[in-house]
């Protein structure tokens, strides 16, 4: 069953540093360029049945919740596979409806690693693969691809997945950071992920069992830390574990 959104105000219940207090004073950076208003899903992911496909064995899940929009992890995904900074050859994306209020103003775009990879169905060439070497990722070969865009036509998801690359003219997607080669930590899904290790807000993770395919929001998890138990220090009025008790007050 999906995880209803918790209302802004029980998000920031016993919290320090919100993700509230880390956009402040900075609607006007997240208000342009790229966090644009969000499209939903333009179908559902393909029907469960038997797959001919490998299961992927790890798969990146955020919490739109905890997101700050700063665009840390995009900028950091492009710069460990292309060497460079730009958030348009980012694979992962993070909108932002400037007209919509928190909790439903930022959205995340994962590619989901689908049971039913359509990306890897319908390339012509294979470009597009499983590569059961590592962990069964759904990842592309650009060495293979021809740059016919199927892959980006055939994935049922607004934004798709998939990414255009207009100077190589080649299409490319996420892999987990199996092929990352300005990321000086092993990558994959038994490694770290670019992406992951830099968000200042720790919204994004990876699991290794598959996210719910029937609800749109079965990637958007609750990752929010819990708040520290009644007594431990850091609780409002609690004292540092194990120090003496003070005399109660007098009325």
């Amino acid at each position: 069953m999906a995880r209803a959104p918790k209302a802004g105000n029980e998000k920031e219940q016993g919290k320090k540093y919100s993700r509230r207090h880390f956009v402040a004073g900075g609607g006007v950076v997240l208000a342009g360029g790229a966090l644009s208003s969000y499209a939903a899903p333009t179908a559902a992911a393909a029907p469960a049945k038997a797959s001919d496909y490998p299961q992927s064995t790890a798969y990146l899940v955020y919490d739109s919740r905890q997101c700050a929009g700063c665009q840390s992890c995009m900028l950091a995904c492009s710069l460990v596979h292309e060497g460079e900074a730009s958030l348009s050859l980012s694979r992962i994306q993070v909108t932002r409806s400037v007209l919509t209020r928190y909790p439903y103003d930022i959205q995340i775009a994962v590619c989901r690693q689908c049971p039913e990879p359509l990306c890897v169905a319908n390339c012509p060439t294979g470009a597009c693969h499983i590569d059961i070497a590592n962990g069964n990722v759904r990842r592309t070969d650009e060495s293979r691809c021809i740059g016919c865009q199927t892959c980006l036509e055939s994935c049922p998801f607004t934004p798709h997945r998939t990414v255009w690359k207009p100077d190589a003219s080649k299409a490319t997607k996420c892999d987990l950071c199996t092929d990352a080669p300005y990321f000086s930590k092993p990558g994959g899904p038994s490694g770290q992920q670019a992406c992951v290790v830099t968000c200042p807000m720790g919204a994004l993770k990876v699991v290794h069992e598959l996210p719910s395919q029937t609800d749109i929001g079965g990637y958007d998890v609750n990752l929010a830390p819990p708040p520290p138990p009644p007594g431990q220090f850091g609780f409002p009025g609690a004292k540092p574990k194990g120090s003496a008790k003070s005399a109660p007050e007098k009325l």
